[in-house]
């Protein structure tokens, strides 16, 4: 199971430099971990394998590659080896993890087009969670030739491409069947086109200590069937006044939809009161679909104010737009404190 926290990038490669410097394990045998955790996940989803190509980047996530390669050989799987970059500009872990798959005594592949096809397993070891600008250039080839290859896709900690906070495409971005990450999940395997890219999703914590993931607080959090079972029954004499009074802003004049579908969102999870405060001309529309929802037409910032003294939380910005109205409103509710963010306004 997958645990439900979820981190940045930045916040992931801090850890890593926890388990490296506070807690003695070296570098290149977390590198190893994560090798060999991949070649589980390989051999685990297309156990008829025989032949894996590994593409290897210019970083880290290239020295997992180097890794992957190096252990299913030694496994007995026939291996090809695509350097995307010359490897002898490795640094560190990965020129080591170069080194030791050197010592195999197999030459990388020539071509990288021959290599793509009769394979059974393409492993993506390109760009790891780093990637700051478009893919571009023979990088983008690459990418493009690898999901054209009709070959299955397994991608090393996160498909190359994909930005690792937001899951936002970068130009261009593998297309993976699985996904193996390390440490900590990074919020964009599960954003934006992540999951579209990410096929499913593997995890190792390359056995790191607890202490390491307590390092850092998570900065989303990821919700399932299973984790959303969080609501316990309630007593028989139990009312709505008891579990909370959920306040949602926003809905400027035209746009009634976002705001009423928060509202709705918040009464099916559990809150007890749901009230809109939203643009007077939807102030009566809303509750002839949802009459549960208790809506207020706000022609002021200042009518704000009763709704929010009864509030258990509050969450503004949903169809909130950007005229003077929205800006009033926002202002309103940013002097009483906010426990929910919506969308900042610029």
């Amino acid at each position: 199971m997958l645990p439900i926290a979820l981190y940045t990038a930045e916040q992931v490669r801090d850890m890593d430099r926890c388990a490296i410097q506070d807690h003695g394990i070296a570098g290149y045998t977390l590198m190893e971990r994560a090798g060999a955790a991949s070649l589980l996940v390989l051999r685990a989803q297309w156990p008829s394998a025989r032949v894996i190509t590994v593409v290897c980047g210019p970083g880290n996530n290239g020295g997992d590659g180097y890794v992957v390669a190096r252990l299913a050989q030694e496994a007995g799987l026939g291996v090809r080896v695509v350097a995307a970059t010359d490897p002898k500009a490795l640094k560190g872990d990965a020129a080591r993890a170069w080194q030791d798959w050197q010592a195999c005594g197999i030459p990388l592949a020539a071509d990288a087009a021959e290599a793509l096809q009769g394979t059974d397993v393409i492993v993506d070891a390109l760009l790891g969670t780093g990637l700051g600008r478009p893919v571009e250039g023979g990088m983008a080839e690459l990418i493009e030739a690898m999901n054209a290859s009709a070959v299955p896709l397994l991608a090393l900690d996160i498909p190359s491409g994909l930005n690792a906070d937001t899951g936002a495409v970068m130009g261009c971005a593998i297309e993976a069947q699985a996904t193996v990450t390390f440490i900590g999940l990074k919020q964009g395997l599960f954003t934006g086109s992540g999951p579209e890219q990410c096929g499913r999703i593997h995890y190792s914590d390359l056995d790191v200590p607890a202490a390491v993931h307590q390092s850092q607080v998570p900065g989303a959090w990821r919700r399932d069937e299973d984790s959303l079972r969080c609501l316990g029954p309630r007593r028989r004499g139990a009312h709505k006044g008891h579990f909370g009074h959920v306040l949602v802003v926003g809905g400027d004049a035209g746009m009634p939809g976002a705001v009423r579908l928060a509202a709705e969102a918040a009464a099916r999870v559990g809150a007890g009161l749901v009230s809109v405060a939203t643009h007077p001309a939807h102030a009566a529309l809303i509750p002839m679909a949802r009459p549960e929802l208790m809506c207020h037409g706000i022609e002021n910032a200042s009518d704000l104010d009763a709704l929010l003294d009864s509030a258990s939380v509050v969450a503004v910005g949903p169809g909130l737009g950007q005229g003077a109205w929205a800006r009033a409103l926002w202002q309103r509710v940013s002097q009483w404190g906010v426990l929910w963010w919506w969308t900042p306004m610029p």
